[in-house]
């Protein structure tokens, strides 16, 4: 079974599960025909994938399942039964079903899962003070990145078929892990340190970050889905998200893990 080109999609608020992609995607040995980045995408056109390409789909877990402003983006893909490499990453704490629920969303956007990993990036809330995962994916988790892809290349070339290939089990559970009410929350903006530069309004996923009419940066909490990046994004250290459940991480999830993969 052979594909001749990989696509790679992902929604990447803080870029770790774009960089697992990317290395992924690499260590197939295959030509990257296209990168799809869903992070600041929220349009609704259908996005058809090419018939002769390994699909690779990347997306961070929150609370135990895939992000749930992922999986909306992520459901314009319009597969054709393409093997498909499913990819969660975490923060360190545990992935739980996430990455079941990825796989099995796989199958209702037309793909054939053939496939299943799920890694370790820094988390989102943390910081300095109270490091969790910190600098993850680092070079080790980058060679199990190609680990996976040669695993998943060699499955490909074994096996004869789809159905050969999409016969694998995956961890977690049905039905999935219930998803606990967001509380309205999100970073706040030092006005002291803000450069009133715009980057954060630029690259907030959901465009929650806008400027009040002092020209000052000011957050739709309702909007926000506490990613982060805008503050570990930040020219001038001026966003911060200030929330207990920083030191409960740092204090509980500070012992490193590993990837784990499901050929």
């Amino acid at each position: 079974m052979n594909c001749s080109h990989i696509v790679a999609v992902y929604f990447s608020p803080t870029h770790t599960s774009r960089r697992i992609a990317r290395e992924v995607a690499r260590g197939t040995g295959l030509g990257l025909l296209a990168e799809i980045d869903l992070t600041c995408e929220a349009g609704c056109d259908p996005i058809a994938l090419p018939k002769d390409a390994l699909i690779l789909l990347a997306a961070p877990v929150y609370g135990g399942r895939v992000s749930p402003t992922a999986l909306e983006r992520l459901a314009r893909l319009r597969g054709q039964g393409q093997a498909a490499v499913a990819v969660v990453v975490y923060g360190n704490r545990d992935y739980e079903d996430a990455l079941l629920e990825l796989s099995d969303r796989a199958k209702d956007w037309g793909l054939t899962p053939v496939a299943a990993g799920a890694f370790i990036g820094e988390h989102s809330y943390s910081r300095p003070s109270l490091p969790v995962a910190e600098g993850r994916p680092d070079e080790d988790d980058l060679k199990r990145c190609r680990d996976f892809a040669a695993a998943v290349m060699e499955k490909l070339h074994r096996c004869g078929s789809l159905e050969q290939a999409c016969d694998f089990p995956v961890k977690g559970s049905r039905p999935y892990k219930a998803l606990k009410p967001s509380t309205p929350q999100a970073p706040i903006t030092l006005p002291e340190k803000c450069l009133r530069c715009g980057s954060c309004l630029k690259h907030c996923p959901t465009q929650a970050i806008f400027r009040a009419e002092d020209g000052s940066m000011d957050t739709d909490k309702g909007r926000c889905i506490k990613c982060c990046t805008c503050v570990k994004g930040c020219p001038a250290q001026a966003r911060v998200f200030d929330t207990p459940f920083s030191e409960f991480l740092h204090t509980h999830f500070s012992a490193r893990r590993e990837p784990e993969f499901f050929l």
